[in-house]
This record gives structure tokens, sequence and C-alpha cells, in this order.
């Protein structure tokens, strides 16, 4: 299950990690993004080795704005302060879609 990160502080700790981690990013109202919820927690099984966190964006629309997180859901993936990838949400809407984008990363 990712975990929630509800601080600029605790959000720039994970990103500044050496390895890599992933966070999605959604919002309460986003219909989207609860369709991802009912299918995220396969994909949080197929990547269980990997840290995964989530970023409400209307709660933290600063961090939002500065990764260019337009649309929601979102999975961006961070490694020492750098995104490396970014999953829009326009190509974020099956679990297939999501698999692919991951293990295009992580193999």
């Amino acid at each position: 299950m990712s975990n929630a990160i509800e601080e600029t502080s605790t959000f720039e700790e994970v990103i500044a990690s050496d390895e890599p981690v992933i966070v999605r990013f959604t919002a309460g109202w986003c219909p989207d993004c609860r369709r991802m919820e009912a299918f995220f927690p396969t994909v949080e099984e197929q990547f269980e080795h990997l840290p995964m966190y989530e970023v409400d964006r209307d709660q933290l629309p600063d961090i939002a704005d500065k990764y260019d997180v337009m649309g929601i859901p979102s999975l961006l993936i961070f490694k020492n302060d750098e995104k490396i990838g970014h999953l829009h949400s326009k190509h974020a809407k099956t679990p297939e879609e999501t698999q692919e984008f991951l293990s295009g990363y992580f193999k």
C-alpha cells in the first residue's frame, strides 16, 4: 500500500533517495483516480519491492506544479531529487498501461 505524503518536507526527503521511488498524484474529487485505485493494488503487488507513495495534488499544489503534474492520476518516478519518469493521466487508465510504464523502468 502506498504511503501518503502530506508535507513538502516529507516529499523532498522521499525523492532524495538514491533508489528509485514511485509517487502517485491523485485528488479526492477525481473519477479517474478512483478508477486507478481499484486496480492499483495489483500494480503495487507486482512492484512490491519498490517504495510507493501518494500525494494529493490539491494538498500540495506547489509540488504538483513544480513537476508538471497537470492531469491526475499521474505516476512519477524519482531518484536523487530528479524526476526520471512520468506517466501522464491520459496514459494511466488501465492496469496494463500502468504496468507497462513501470516495467520500462523496473524489469
